[in-house]
């Protein structure tokens, strides 16, 4: 692989936007997280992570031992407690709930000022207009959303197919900066977008991991972007306007 990359997609991914998304995908009440329930979930997608060859930053090292630690703490017995001096034991969680809700304030009025920011520079023609007012009916994905999906196709057979571009090499053996180039080309004959496996198209892991690295840096970059259709549900693949490299 030419290079590792860090997790962190538009300067916002970190340990606490993937328990996020967790919270979010497993529909969990912020002020009761399941902890072994996360910690589980959170441990795949470091293992994830490192399957795709991709550089874990350290900080998502420190959020896993993080959440071991609460993990054995809720699994250790309870003693019983003196009636006649009894206190509410603290819970192991509530550092990390709270953390979890001061990021969770941040993220929103970031999103907030984003939406802001982008509805007074924007100036669309009808069709774009017809584009960005449905993009707006779905979600925006994150880096996360992008792993679940390439994940889930790891676990399925894909028919196989002869991927050679127009200049005879196989995508399997093309650089990241090529591969760039050929998603780039697709979208544009695809205004609509297009439907984020369709980018995956053979068994071959090199060339599956080569795709997705070269589709975080182009989201990355800010030239394309990704939506589903419903929540966890069909990923799609944008490019985004106004922006011609």
């Amino acid at each position: 692989m030419e290079k590792q990359y860090h997790i962190k997609v538009n300067g916002f991914e970190g340990p606490m936007d993937l328990l996020l998304h967790l919270i979010q995908r497993l529909e969990i009440d912020i002020h009761d997280i399941p902890v072994a329930e996360i910690t589980d979930q959170y441990m795949d997608y470091i293992h994830a992570m490192n399957d795709l060859e991709l550089d874990v930053a350290s900080e998502y090292l420190v959020m896993a031992a993080t959440l071991l630690a609460i993990k054995s703490n809720m699994l250790l017995p309870n003693e019983s407690l003196d009636l006649d001096e009894e206190e509410f034991e603290e819970d192991p969680r509530e550092e990390l709930i709270e953390r979890l809700k001061e990021y969770q304030k941040y993220k929103r009025a970031a999103e907030r000022l984003k939406e802001k920011e982008s509805e007074d520079n924007e100036v669309y023609t009808r069709t774009s207009m017809n584009m960005e007012n449905e993009k707006r009916t779905k979600q925006e994905a994150t880096v996360y959303t992008m792993i679940d999906a390439l994940s889930r196709m790891f676990k399925k057979p894909f028919p196989h197919k002869d991927t050679r571009s127009e200049t005879g090499v196989k995508r399997e053996e093309m650089p990241i900066q090529l591969t760039m180039d050929y998603i780039l080309k697709e979208i544009e004959n695809s205004p609509g977008g297009m439907l984020f496996e369709d980018f995956f198209s053979t068994h071959s892991k090199t060339e599956m991991v080569t795709t997705f690295l070269a589709m975080l840096e182009l989201v990355k970059d800010n030239r394309v972007t990704c939506y589903q259709d419903e929540h966890f549900k069909g990923l799609y693949v944008y490019k985004r306007e106004g922006n011609d490299e």
